[in-house]
């Protein structure tokens, strides 16, 4: 392809194998050719191929292996996650597996953590919790059509908990509620705050991604009559996934 100026030379061969992996040409899970290829296919120098890597990267179409090579991304269905305001007291505070569902995927949940832990500085303040309390942490990885697309970690006080037993048998929200009600302990309403960040070293290990990609962390929380934090729920997947709708009625 000959380059063609004003463009950035660098720009113009990410163009180019942007076409490439749209095409087919790249499919899913592809090496593109070396950056010693590529800048002999280009007539440019490495400084410009790297450049023109790094936008692909950034754009979630690539993945880079230092040492390895560079990888095209398999870019999954995009899921719905919709957050409805339920009748009263009906409320799991779960839609993971009605979202995949119906975009035709077959999710599965691994709960890959269960114990008492000192829980990170951001989720001890997020809990309002004394010094020193610990917190009953359940860790899952969650997939879709085996493909991993969620990371998700609970805390809970162990004065809410009561022991780490609380968390087995394994199983959704909503039963972990009932336990947690049963204990004294009502969840009567649930918050969620998003953001969009880089992953972190193991969220990206985990969900496939490059560090230049961007993952939505919605953090949910579930509260007593009191307005008390009985749970926090960190939830983490891929941006480029996931498709967030809020919907709620008016009051009267």
């Amino acid at each position: 392809m000959p380059v063609q100026r004003p463009r950035s030379r660098y720009r113009q061969v990410a163009d180019d194998l942007r076409e490439a992996i749209f095409r087919g040409s790249y499919g899913p899970g592809a090496a593109l050719p070396s950056q010693p290829e590529l800048a002999r296919k280009y007539g440019l120098n490495q400084t410009s191929i790297s450049r023109a890597m790094q936008v692909l990267e950034g754009e979630g179409l690539i993945r880079i292996e230092k040492g390895v090579g560079s990888f095209v991304i398999e870019v999954p269905p995009t899921v719905k996650r919709v957050r409805r305001v339920p009748p009263r007291g009906r409320g799991s505070g779960s839609s993971f597996a009605e979202g995949l569902q119906k975009a035709g995927l077959v999710p599965r949940t691994e709960l890959v953590q269960a114990e008492e832990i000192e829980p990170p500085a951001d989720v001890a303040k997020r809990l309002e919790l004394p010094a020193g309390e610990k917190t009953l942490i359940r860790k899952r990885h969650m997939f879709a059509d085996d493909r991993p697309v969620q990371w998700a970690a609970s805390y809970t006080p162990m004065s809410v908990a009561g022991s780490v037993d609380t968390a087995f048998p394994d199983t959704g929200p909503s039963g972990f509620y009932e336990r947690l009600a049963e204990r004294g302990h009502r969840v009567v309403r649930f918050m969620e705050e998003i953001e969009s960040r880089r992953p972190t070293d193991e969220e990206a290990e985990f969900l496939r991604l490059s560090s230049a990609q961007y993952v939505l962390e919605v953090t949910r929380f579930a509260l007593d009559r009191a307005a008390q934090p009985l749970e926090v729920v960190i939830n983490v997947f891929p941006s480029q996934m996931w498709k967030l709708a809020y919907e709620w009625t008016a009051e009267e």
